[in-house]
């Protein structure tokens, strides 16, 4: 039931107003004064306040001020014996929902209430969402307890609230993206746009177009004129994903966009200002790509002024069942299923593979196994046959788990999957001769 606060010193009118407000469901309070009205307000989610505006301690356009300051998402009608329009745009301006005459317009009052009920219940729902979207892409959303990935959070919530250029670096599927939009969620850009754009998808002409817009005309195709993201994420944040696939000239045109806050979009000729955030990421070495010349020293310096590089899935091996758990309540919700378990053999096999794709691959890995489980708990079974461990693989010779050369290697496999199959490092951390290690692989068929 939707609550109506009247505040009013004339007793007989408020109590003519309550009954008419209440037969149309509403619950009403009443108030004679401004500190009665500011005590009800207090022990009662208000939804709407009609409101005098000569009260016996206060004015009702001041007082209306007061009370949108303290509880913004409720509304303010305002009455008065004597309309003037002065007093009617101050109560506007004040964040009134309306102002009209006693008398002349009391039956304007009750289609007044609705609009106004409407109006809450629509900034409630909003705000809703939006803290449920804060909670989707805080920091508290990241998934993990190891020790590189608690360091990568902590310097990122560190440089969130600054204004200050972000590099995330790191393999593909490590969750660059996630990181953007925590620190985006973190930063006092919050209320404004998110804007992500993988520069890898386009050709150097359509992601010019796609950055900063385009002029009518401005080539074959451009019909109409194109608003870029850049300008949409205007008091925001941008985020470049794949960075180090953007062409030399239009590494120059960023360039520009971050010294002097200004673009000219295709076709056009003077330019567009806006005040962006950048975070980029790659999974580049860029500083290599220097080297090479096919990107900007100045360029890489504007961009990595805090850079952050995120693990590798191999590399915080103890987050992979809290990230597995997390996938399998996912994909179970998403299809209607039943929350399954993981089995100990599973989230084993799980933590031996190498993960070149890191999160991503597992999040692909788990929908696979998710649809593939006929029972309430994922199996090995359920796991492809490259993650499936050589003690339960069909056609192995070596099948015991007390077998020497199955532990030979297993333990093969694991330094392997350490070393993201570097064979020279593999044979050094084993004490091996290379020449070893390449007929042990040979023999144990690992690849």
């Amino acid at each position: 039931m939707k609550k109506i606060l009247i505040v009013d010193d004339e007793e007989k009118l408020r109590t003519l107003l309550t009954k008419i407000i209440s037969l149309e469901g509403f619950e009403v309070f009443q108030a004679g004064d401004c500190k009665t009205a500011l005590r009800k307000l207090e022990q009662n989610s208000i939804d709407v306040v009609l409101c005098d505006v000569k009260l016996p301690d206060g004015n009702g356009v001041e007082f209306s001020e007061q009370i949108k300051s303290k509880y913004p998402l409720l509304e303010i009608i305002l009455l008065t014996a004597y309309g003037n329009i002065p007093d009617g745009v101050k109560a506007i301006k004040n964040g009134a929902f309306d102002y009209i005459t006693k008398g002349d317009d009391n039956n304007k009052i009750i289609p007044l209430l609705y609009r106004a009920v409407e109006k809450v219940e629509l900034a409630r729902r909003i705000q809703h969402l939006e803290k449920q979207l804060d909670n989707k892409h805080s920091f508290d959303k990241i998934i993990g307890k190891s020790k590189n990935i608690l360091s990568a959070i902590e310097l990122a919530k560190k440089v969130a609230p600054t204004d200050t250029t972000v590099l995330l670096t790191g393999e593909t599927g490590t969750g660059k993206e996630v990181f953007a939009q925590a620190i985006h969620r973190g930063s006092n850009r919050s209320s404004k746009n998110f804007v992500a754009i993988n520069c890898s998808a386009f050709s150097r002409e359509l992601l010019e177009s796609e950055m900063f817009g385009h002029k009518a005309g401005a080539y074959t195709g451009a019909v109409v004129d194109k608003k870029g993201l850049f300008e949409e994420a205007n008091n925001g944040t941008i985020f470049l994903d794949e960075v180090g696939e953007m062409s030399l000239e239009l590494q120059a045109k960023l360039l520009r966009v971050i010294e002097t806050g200004e673009f000219i979009k295709v076709g056009e000729s003077k330019p567009t200002k806006v005040n962006v955030r950048i975070i980029s990421a790659t999974n580049r070495d860029l500083e290599k790509e220097i080297e090479k010349g096919t990107f900007r020293m100045d360029l890489f310096y504007r961009l990595a002024a805090f850079q952050i590089k995120l693990p590798a899935l191999r590399e915080r091996v103890i987050d992979i069942e809290a990230l597995a758990n997390h996938f399998v309540d996912l994909f179970c919700a998403k299809s209607s299923k039943k929350t399954k378990t993981l089995s100990k053999e599973f989230i084993e096999a799980l933590k031996q593979s190498s993960w070149k794709g890191n999160i991503r691959e597992l999040k692909n890995i788990i929908e696979r196994s998710v649809i593939l489980s006929e029972t309430n708990e994922l199996c090995i079974d359920c796991l492809p046959a490259e993650l499936t461990p050589p003690a339960h693989a069909k056609h192995d010779k070596h099948l015991s788990a007390f077998d020497l050369a199955s532990v030979e290697k297993l333990h093969i496999q694991k330094v392997m999957n350490y070393t993201n199959n570097n064979k020279t490092k593999t044979a050094e951390l084993l004490g091996i001769a290379l020449t070893t290690l390449y007929r042990k692989l040979e023999e144990y068929q690992i690849n």
